[in-house]
């Protein structure tokens, strides 16, 4: 889920650069959306990520 939410992550950062360059300018916001929402998700697998194994 880790290795999904960094590609996911570089992914809204291209968009992102395309958008906020105003290339494309109704992708901005749609970009900077997927940015955050991939952020958060980013976030939240380091820490669940991190957690040992219960044996």
């Amino acid at each position: 889920m880790l290795k999904g939410s960094i590609i996911l992550l570089i992914i809204a950062l291209i968009a992102g650069i395309f958008g906020f360059f105003s290339i494309v300018a109704a992708a901005a916001g749609i970009a900077r959306l997927l940015f955050y929402i991939f952020l958060v998700v980013f976030i939240i697998s380091l820490f669940t990520g991190r957690r040992g194994r219960s044996m």
